[in-house]
């Protein structure tokens, strides 16, 4: 049987709770992710910013004007990053995982171990998996001749 750490991106992409939206922008956008864990010094899992999150922050200023000079892109991550989030071992399975994300509509789950952030499992992980599925059945299906 298949675990999370068979298929989970290990070191992540991170940034502290002191982080600006303007540097998890620059960092989904320099490596096309679109989740980035919040961690403390010590590597420990304190919040999650998705790319969701930062779209909505934008509009929230654009649709509430402000009359301090601060540009939306400096705020902290602090300020909106999800702190209850779920988490997944990596000796867990797989299916249960998937099935999780689906139920919840979360797009990702941080992998913790010993209280320590080691990697990150994604909705593009599973695609991935669906496509390597498909591309085997279609190996093994045989091929219909016209007689």
């Amino acid at each position: 049987m298949f675990t999370i750490s068979d298929l989970m991106t290990t070191h992540p992409h991170t940034l502290l709770r002191s982080n600006s939206l303007e540097d998890a922008k620059a960092l989904m956008d320099e490596h096309g992710i679109r989740h980035i864990p919040i961690v403390d010094t010590e590597h420990t899992l304190i919040g999650l910013v998705t790319q969701r999150d930062l779209l909505a922050a934008q509009m929230s200023c654009l649709e509430k004007p402000t009359f301090e000079d601060i540009s939306t892109l400096d705020i902290p991550l602090n300020a909106i990053m999800h702190e209850n989030i779920m988490s997944i071992s990596p000796h867990g399975g797989l299916k249960s995982a998937a099935v999780f994300m689906q139920k919840h509509k979360v797009g990702c789950l941080p992998v913790v171990e010993h209280g320590k952030l080691v990697g990150i499992i994604t909705d593009s992980d599973f695609v991935t998996i669906a496509i390597n599925l498909l591309e085997l059945q279609e190996e093994v299906d045989p091929i219909e001749i016209d007689e």
